[in-house]
């Protein structure tokens, strides 16, 4: 856990010194440490945005390098949970750092104020808990645990800097056992599985109730369970167990028998599921009969009570439809939902202050769509506190004020509390004031200070003939009535491409002037965005693919959340990119080698041909500007909330003068020569059996518009690429082996090799 905090701080350009034990024998001393560092470079998710940023983590171990630690500003302590051990590296840091440094422990447990035992009193203002969650370079919730003598403004300035620089959503919780998000979490997986045996279900059945059908992660809960580490979840509710004295943290005895087998999950390859590999190299996965302790076979779950609960569309219709289903279904949403609900209103003024820290805590801490308080406002206060009563139980304050005065515990007539800095849609749309225009797929925002925002809101964001719409739209209002444009949205993921669905109806219906018109749009559009009179920004962030990624690229700039994965992956359909996106990239790379006389041409040819032909995708935003897809003056947003501010305020910066590109771009287009050399790499890769014969056809119609067509070398402009990648996508698009292509991928979400 220390090497992954110490590689998303490296993310974040932090530079970081990496401490371990010393290694007990051989010569190399920073033998743990190297090896845990060596860890974290390996991971699957990767920990490092990009490799390179290992160069700001510097190694040492605790014996000979603890002087070091003087030219520190934060040190995070992340060493065995054990209390004695806590106590004595405090002891042996305290006369060492500066009087200015922040200290903090990464426990998930030990309670803050137990570690400052024997610690003097300039220690104790500057120390306070600091809980990353595991991966933290994914998850976002980071908890700071003052103690009652941290001094104000270190939990101000940590706060900040988790925000702003490490893009964290920070919480404050209260230096109680398991704090709030673990305390409640895990108070709710323990609830589940006791309910599970008592209903006679299976670990199957409760994850299909349990995973995005109630607003929760998919991995839901014994899949959740087996990706902490079943010794994990058995250590930590135990301890809470210990320390609160709550048998609501009472694990089912089998969880137990397991770790005792130490099958314990995903890390051993068995825990309350199995993955079996056959001889195809597909995989099965069992479930685990909790009776017999065997793995069957359940193949895939089917709830016929639950089909059309699945077909609503608001989570919260969902979750009253499931509390009124008889049977052992019902009776087990009813109890894990009440429970859960129940357990976080009585933890209200325990584990935090703020009913908003608690719902934040375990939406990004666990990934829940909704935190405890908002569910109890979707399913009305009263209606929860009935149900309470009818189980028996006692309503706590909380709820019962919120009963008594008819409110919400969020009031819509209330502005919501926000961070500085964060910009959040949903916020703006309270009141409908910020719609300038309104579509089904896409809308035109004004989000203040004279800036406005191109959102898309269809399915996936796909790219349709709203949003090409929205673009024109765009072009009139903006010039008349702000000072320049965001291309952005707070969905799931920026943008999935274009709409493939519509594409492969128009093709199977031979409507081919029809899709050369929508394509000619797409390409206008894209290029209205460069060339328009105002400055444009676009902030992508999650998948950025296809038509989405090519809005980005003709963006006069763009502010990048860090969890960037862009590509223009069209080849996997059977495509290659024709909305600007052939374009360019090869007018990018022509032109970043033009003030290099001894520079080979073909290299941008080349560069180009091997980023679209094999749909390569960023795994962060620090890579896609390694490859091309960003370039150094954009920049990049660790705090995806944040992003659409940082957005705003780069339109603002660029508006105070800005002057619009000039029309003109012209390259020198290699021709016949260059196809050449391209042809013969795909002739070579089919040789040696990488790439399928329709492969080596689109890799050909690719090198063709990439070299400006076959003739001699040429000055080509950016209209002349444009005609040959909307004609090259549409002779793509008109064979059989293409549309079987985006047949499959509609159906599947994944690629057909055919």
């Amino acid at each position: 856990m220390g090497a992954q905090i110490a590689a998303h701080l490296a993310n974040a350009g932090v530079p970081t010194i990496l401490l371990d034990l010393p290694a007990p024998e051989g010569s190399d001393r920073n033998a743990l440490v190297r090896a845990g560092l060596e860890r974290a470079l390996a991971l699957k998710p990767a920990a490092f945005m990009h490799p390179e940023r290992r160069q700001l983590i510097t190694i040492g171990n605790t014996e000979d390098d603890l002087e070091r630690l003087r030219e520190a500003d934060w040190i995070v302590e992340a060493i065995v949970e054990d209390l004695q051990a806590k106590q004595a590296l405090w002891a042996r840091l305290e006369p060492v750092v500066r009087p200015d440094t922040i200290l903090s422990s990464n426990s998930s447990g030990i309670p803050m104020h137990r570690q400052l035992e024997g610690r003097g009193e300039a220690f104790r203002r500057r120390f306070l808990g600091t809980h990353f969650f595991n991966p933290p370079r994914y998850l976002y919730l980071l908890e700071l645990i003052p103690t009652r003598d941290t001094d104000p403004d270190v939990i101000r300035r940590l706060r900040l800097f988790g925000e702003r620089v490490l893009g964290k959503g920070v919480v404050i919780a209260r230096d109680v056992p398991g704090f709030i998000a673990n305390r409640i979490g895990v108070y709710g997986l323990v609830q589940a599985m006791r309910a599970m045996l008592d209903l006679g279900l299976t670990p199957d059945v409760v994850d299909a109730l349990t995973g995005p059908l109630i607003g929760r992660p998919k991995s839901a809960t014994f899949r959740t369970a087996d990706l902490t580490g079943l010794d994990v979840l058995y250590r930590v509710a135990h301890d809470l167990y210990e320390a609160t004295g709550d048998a609501g943290f009472v694990l089912p005895e089998v969880v137990g028998v397991l770790v005792q087998r130490r099958w314990l999950g995903e890390k051993t390859g068995q825990g309350f599921y199995k993955r079996l590999k056959e001889a195809s190299g597909q995989s099965r996965i069992l479930t685990l009969n909790l009776q017999t302790l065997e793995y069957e076979d359940r193949g895939k779950v089917r709830i016929p009570e639950l089909e059309p609960i699945r077909a609503l569309p608001d989570v919260a219709d969902r979750i009253r439809a499931l509390l009124r289903l008889e049977g052992p279904i019902g009776e087990f949403m009813r109890r894990t939902t009440y429970a859960v609900l129940h357990y976080a209103a009585r933890q209200y003024g325990v584990v935090a202050d703020t009913i908003e820290d608690i719902d934040n805590a375990l939406k990004w801490g666990f990934g829940w769509e909704h935190g405890p308080f908002e569910l109890y406002d979707l399913l009305g206060p009263k209606s929860v506190a009935e149900a309470f009563a009818q189980m028996g139980w006692e309503v706590p304050p909380v709820v019962a004020e919120r009963v008594q005065a008819g409110q919400l515990f969020y009031p819509p007539d209330v502005p919501p509390r926000r961070p500085e800095g964060v910009l959040l849609l949903r916020d703006l749309k309270r009141n409908g004031a910020a719609v300038v225009r309104r579509s089904a797929g896409a809308s035109l925002l004004d989000i203040g200070d004279g800036v406005a925002l191109l959102e898309f809101h269809s399915k996936a964001n796909a790219i349709g003939e709203d949003a090409l719409r929205m673009v024109q739209a765009a072009l009139e209002v903006v010039p008349q009535h702000f000072l320049g444009l965001v291309v952005g949205n707070q969905g799931e993921h920026f943008s999935a491409g274009a709409n493939l669905a519509l594409i492969l109806l128009l093709a199977q219906e031979g409507e081919w002037e029809e899709l050369d018109w929508a394509v000619r749009q797409f390409q206008r559009a894209s290029m209205s965005l460069r060339y328009a009179p105002f400055p444009v920004v676009a902030a992508p962030f999650g998948l950025t693919l296809g038509g989405g990624a090519e809005f980005v690229l003709h963006a006069d700039q763009v502010q990048a959340h860090a969890e960037l994965y862009m590509g223009l992956v069209e080849t996997g359909v059977g495509l290659i990119p024709a909305g600007g996106g052939t374009k360019e990239m090869l007018f990018r790379f022509t032109e970043e080698l033009a003030p290099y006389a001894e520079a080979d041409p073909f290299e941008a040819v080349r560069r180009a041909f091997g980023l679209i032909a094999m749909a390569q995708t960023s795994t962060s935003a620090l890579e896609a500007r390694a490859m091309g897809f960003l370039r150094d003056r954009d920049r990049i947003s660790m705090n995806r909330y944040r992003l659409l501010a940082d957005a705003k305020a780069r339109v603002l910066e660029l508006a105070a003068d800005y002057v619009p590109p000039p029309p003109g771009r012209a390259i020198r287009a290699l021709g016949a020569e260059a196809i050449g050399n391209l042809y013969y790499a795909a002739w070579q890769l089919h040789q040696a059996g990488r790439i399928t014969e329709h492969e080596v056809f689109i890799a050909r119609t690719l090198a063709y518009v990439l070299c400006g067509g076959d003739g001699p070398p040429r000055t080509v402009t950016e209209q002349d690429i444009l005609d040959l990648e909307r004609e090259a996508f549409l002779r793509l698009l008109g064979t059989r082996k293409t549309q079987e292509r985006i047949a499959y991928t509609l159906k599947t979400g994944k690629p057909l090799r055919n």
